[in-house]
């Protein structure tokens, strides 16, 4: 939709450009989970076009062995917080002595996420617009990561796949919000991946998905030859898809593994130690299918056919969609939709129905802040009553789901799939 003038929204839903340069500027806050980020976003209204000045992050990395726990998640993000929106300032106008003063709003992340976490960012939030004047808008961090997409992928109505730690939803747009078409019925698929990571001993630095993906990557490798494929539960009930059996399932063969002894990756090589801690055997990976090693696996192995077996029936429920709804396109959002197997997964299936993939890399498929930004300046140009928070509302609410925001900023149209 065209953005409608100042003067056209009501007196309470107005803002002020940038007294410097006439653009709209926003500062967003993201904090719902383990990365702490402020991303500046400016629009340009000569050149038509939105663009990314500044999106520094932090992330806190657990301990081996251990999820990120909301309480310590907070602490990390209040010790951050300072210095990250100074960098974001300093980044996006160097040498100002005021850069804060080019500001039109702020907006920050209201859910859903973990508890502590928000409430850092919304402290923050509130904080920084009482010191500097300036609205406050709040943004529904599903719906962040979808406008960011479409904005840098030039996607206009795709099928959007959401994968993350805490959200796995096929959505698709229309008559005025984002309709969930699918979705898991038990746990997250990143929740999953990071739950399996633990279990097989991968560490958490960069995080636990990438981990699993490098693992993956060894299938096919010169002197590591085909991993072997587990076949493990794959559970798509109609247009959902649950992961919990899935990983029950993994978490025994691993138990059950380490009580024969355990096995590791070295050199390509499947090594199965003792309970003595000696090596009572040694193959390549190329003869693990014979009937003496079917009941040995690496942990690549696994991390292979986790991957191939949760993408396979993600890429069911999208097509399914696409189907559906008559789209062909789609949009892979979230912090999963990095992975590279994943899109390579999604893009044979595209192409095969003669459609296009849209896929980012980890910088704005990651939790970031200028997908809080993207989001709120389309909150804030179209006057989004819902979205522009007095202060007395900044609550987060660690459930919200996509299908709660009214999107102002795209036609109010009924598509078939209505």
């Amino acid at each position: 939709l065209p953005i409608p003038p100042l003067s056209q929204l009501p007196p309470h839903l107005r803002y002020r450009p940038s007294p410097s340069t006439g653009h709209t500027v926003v500062l967003g806050i993201e904090g719902s989970a383990n990365k702490v980020a402020f991303g500046i976003l400016s629009y340009d209204p000569s050149a038509q076009t939105y663009q990314t000045l500044s999106n520094p992050r932090k992330t806190y990395i657990a301990p081996k062995g251990c999820g990120f726990l909301p309480k310590e998640t907070a602490w990390h993000h209040q010790r951050h917080v300072v210095a990250l929106v100074r960098c974001a300032l300093r980044e996006a106008y160097p040498g100002q002595t005021r850069p804060e003063d080019n500001l039109s709003a702020i907006a920050f992340t209201l859910g859903p996420g973990m508890g502590g976490p928000l409430r850092s960012c919304a402290v923050a939030a509130r904080t920084l617009s009482l010191m500097w004047n300036v609205p406050l808008i709040s943004v529904n961090h599903c719906i962040a990561h979808i406008e960011m997409g479409r904005v840098a992928t030039s996607a206009s109505d795709p099928v959007v796949l959401y994968v993350s730690g805490g959200n796995t939803q096929v959505i698709a747009y229309s008559d005025g919000r984002y309709r969930i078409f699918g979705e898991t019925i038990d746990i997250a698929v990143g929740n999953c991946l990071d739950r399996f990571a633990r279990a097989v001993g991968l560490s958490n630095d960069p995080s636990p998905g990438y981990n699993i993906e490098l693992e993956a990557r060894k299938h096919g490798e010169e002197g590591v030859g085909p991993l072997k494929f587990v076949e493990l539960p794959y559970v798509v009930k109609g247009m959902d898809v649950s992961f919990s059996g899935l990983l029950t399932f993994v978490e025994d063969l691993v138990r059950k593994q380490k009580s024969r002894g355990g096995t590791e990756v070295k050199s390509g090589k499947k090594r199965r130690r003792d309970n003595n801690g000696g090596n009572n055997c040694v193959h390549d990976a190329n003869d693990i299918n014979s009937n003496n090693n079917r009941d040995n696996f690496t942990v690549a192995d696994l991390c292979y056919s986790l991957q191939e077996t949760i993408f396979a029936m993600l890429v069911e429920i999208t097509e399914r969609t696409m189907a559906h709804c008559g789209q062909n396109s789609v949009l892979i959002v979230g912090g999963v939709g990095c992975n590279l197997r994943l899109q390579q997964m999604m893009a044979d299936m595209v192409r095969d129905r003669g459609g296009t993939l849209c896929a980012m890399d980890h910088r704005y498929c990651i939790d970031n802040g200028a997908m809080i930004a993207q989001a709120g300046i389309f909150g804030l140009q179209y006057g989004s009553e819902d979205m522009r928070i007095k202060m007395e509302e900044t609550r987060c609410t660690q459930r919200f789901r996509t299908d709660q925001v009214e999107v102002v900023w795209r036609p109010r149209t009924r598509g078939s799939h209505a």
